[in-house]
């Protein structure tokens, strides 16, 4: 009878631990989660941008740089990404 609760008490004790660590990082993964989702829209957005863009003679680069300002700016980090983009011109 020993010899079960030896091999099971440390998974046991471990599964807790990783719930408890779990309810406690809640709200932080949750955040990360949702800007994750939203530099992935950002991406997306700059992908289909791209076209467009070189046309109109503003191309922005798709890279993780810009779609992460989109993901935290929204909108106005796309203005301030031509608005850089031209500055630097």
């Amino acid at each position: 009878m020993s010899g079960v609760w030896i091999t099971t008490l440390p998974w046991l004790l471990g599964s807790l631990g990783v719930v408890i660590a779990l309810a406690f990082l809640r709200r932080p993964l949750g955040a990360l989660l949702r800007l994750a989702g939203r530099t992935g829209l950002g991406l997306c957005f700059l992908a289909l941008f791209a076209p467009i863009g070189q046309f109109l003679g503003t191309g922005l680069g798709v890279n993780l740089f810009n779609a992460l300002i989109l993901g935290v700016l929204g909108a106005p980090g796309f203005g301030l990404l031509m608005m850089l983009n031209w500055a630097l011109r």
